[in-house]
């Protein structure tokens, strides 16, 4: 207690009391840097990723984990032989030919087993899986924007890689969401009840009454389609912040930069401020009307011409 006093007394901070600023320094060191670090969020580059990684997410979960069907009625002139609730389940990745469902065929108690028509997992694989890797890498870009900034613009090979996976993603985006928007119109034609019940042999007969219950609902995968292309637009708009990164961009600026000086320094030096009128040779040379044969030197008048004529007298 003497020593902090002493201590006090002289104007020396106690040692007890510089621990606790020591560590009170570095609590607010770190929230800054914290805060810092996180601020890269708010710069496009960085904010465009967030989105991305949002939009995939979107993307891939109202397409990969959708389920539907629908249901048919077939009323046969027998109405024991009548079903009227025929319901047929499908769901992604939309193999149609593999969906079955028994029917009547209005023919005493034999019934057929039918299936969809169309295979449409080629598109709508391939639309999820462009969703999934685009998640995966907007997710680990943004981790390294934030957490390692400095070892990202360290050399040029990390911001060119990253430019040229967002170009493939953004071509990726535009080819899948384009065959998946026609793979879900051919599935809305594969699924719609009248085209069902074209395939049963009891709704051939007109005595029959086949009708529609209940048609599917696709809006999920209306919404996947539009955050397809919303994910197209977003990466192929991300391509010019990810551009500015590297070394192109500089190199560009650079080679831009010495034009300009190149294009100043050939107006300073051949256009109106040379010596085209000095001394080199325009209105104010020495030879054009100061020294030889001019009004202001001695040899034009006074020198050649009078001697001449007294000579001759």
């Amino acid at each position: 207690n003497e020593a902090r006093t002493t201590a006090t007394r002289d104007g020396k901070t106690p040692l007890c009391c510089q621990g606790n600023a020591t560590k009170a320094r570095g609590r607010a060191g770190q929230q800054l840097a914290s805060a810092g670090t996180f601020r890269v969020v708010k710069e496009p580059l960085a904010f465009l990723r967030v989105l991305e990684w949002l939009f995939a997410i979107f993307a891939f979960a109202t397409c990969g984990g959708y389920s539907g069907g629908l249901r048919l009625s077939v009323d046969c002139a027998n109405k024991s032989e009548s079903d009227l609730n025929i319901d047929i389940a499908f769901a992604y990745p939309f193999r149609l030919h593999q969906v079955n469902f028994d029917a009547p065929t209005c023919e005493g108690k034999r019934r057929e087993t039918l299936s969809l028509i169309g295979d449409f997992s080629s598109s709508a694989e391939f639309f999820v899986t462009i969703a999934v890797f685009a998640f995966l890498y907007s997710l680990a870009a943004t981790v390294v924007y934030i957490f390692f900034q400095n070892k990202y613009r360290e050399n040029n090979r990390g911001p060119l890689i990253d430019f040229i996976v967002t170009v493939v993603f953004s071509f990726l985006w535009l080819v899948g969401s384009s065959a998946w928007a026609k793979g879900l119109s051919d599935v809305k034609i594969a699924t719609d009840p009248d085209e069902v019940l074209l395939l049963m042999s009891a709704c051939k007969q007109q005595s029959n009454k086949c009708l529609p219950v209940r048609s599917p609902v696709m809006s999920s995968l209306n919404t996947s389609v539009v955050f397809g292309f919303l994910n197209f637009i977003l990466w192929a708009g991300n391509i010019w912040f990810v551009f500015k990164e590297t070394g192109w961009h500089s190199s560009g600026q650079r080679h831009a930069a010495d034009t300009m000086e190149k294009q100043s320094s050939g107006y300073n030096q051949g256009g109106y401020n040379q010596d085209s009128y000095g001394p080199a040779g325009g209105y104010n040379q020495p030879g054009s009307y100061g020294q030889v044969g001019d009004y202001g030197q001695p040899q034009s008048y006074g020198q050649s011409g009078p001697t001449s004529f007294a000579n001759q007298i």
